[in-house]
């Protein structure tokens, strides 16, 4: 059942959130009725339709749809669908897209549900919108970059045998490539980072943030957003720091990931050999 609705303006909208509400579905699926909201800049928002909320209800949500009861900004994927194809994503990151802040909001409160050690919440998120600066890290990201391309890491320099994982590498390299050229340009820039009392704490403390960098990435696919687990940047780390005003002497950063929005959502799950090729029960 869908409702297509007059253009409106969002009542809240704040600039950065709000547009023009066009269509609202309800749309049968297995674990009930489902709503998708959709501005004309193309935005959507789903989520499980809360209680008693119609179509003609559903037309005056306001963008900041997170707020109401039993709605979300996710695309609609359920945890195995989210743990099983959240990709690296390179070439199909939507550079010409602003990423909302309240969306970056949700994936750092997500990620702060990651264990830390004795409950210690020393991770820190770093967000870099100014385009001077996604530069500046861009063009540290690209020239660290071509040394890795001329490494013997780079995976096509690599020589296999097996000549569907010989291709598959120069996949990788190619896609690899694109993310060299173009880390600065993504609308975000996301540094994840641990603190501590002294440099050396920070380092070792990272355990403590690791898992929540998944986790933001995590919540970041299942908002319809692309991310790249990278760290070579680590080996300019200071010069990052001081662009960023980030304390060097008690903050130790661990993963940046470009962060926008993916040029469609349908990434599938990757090809892995069986699990019982990496487990050992009750001993090695």
């Amino acid at each position: 059942m869908r409702g297509v609705v007059d253009p409106a303006p969002d009542p809240l909208d704040d600039g950065g959130i709000g547009g023009v509400l066009v269509e609202v579905a309800i749309l049968g699926e297995p674990h009930g009725p489902l709503i998708v909201v959709t501005w004309a800049d193309g935005t959507n928002a789903h989520g499980h339709l809360a209680h008693g909320l119609s179509i003609a209800g559903a037309a005056a949500v306001p963008r900041r749809i997170a707020t109401l009861p039993g709605v979300t900004n996710t695309i609609g994927l359920d945890a195995d669908q989210v743990l099983s194809t959240t990709r690296a994503v390179r070439k199909r990151l939507d550079f010409d897209r602003p990423v909302p802040a309240d969306l970056i909001r949700e994936c750092v409160d997500l990620a702060l549900q990651a264990p830390t050690g004795s409950n210690v919440m020393s991770m820190q998120f770093i967000i870099v919108t100014d385009p001077a600066k996604r530069q500046e890290i861009g063009r540290i990201y690209r020239e660290i970059f071509a040394k890795y391309k001329a490494s013997a890491g780079y995976p096509a320099n690599r020589t296999v045998p097996d000549e569907k994982l010989q291709a598959q590498n120069v996949r990788i390299a190619d896609s690899a490539d694109y993310l060299g050229d173009h880390m600065g340009d993504a609308p975000v820039l996301v540094i994840a980072c641990n603190t501590g009392p002294d440099r050396a704490s920070a380092a070792r403390g990272m355990s403590n943030v690791l898992p929540g960098a998944w986790s933001f990435m995590l919540a970041a696919r299942a908002r319809g957003l692309g991310t790249a687990w990278t760290s070579m940047h680590l080996t300019r780390e200071q010069e990052v720091a001081d662009l960023l005003g980030i304390p060097y002497d008690t903050v130790a950063q661990a993963v940046l990931t470009p962060l926008a929005y993916t040029k469609g959502t349908d990434f599938k799950p990757a090809k892995r050999p069986p699990a019982e090729n990496f487990m050992h029960w009750d001993t090695w």
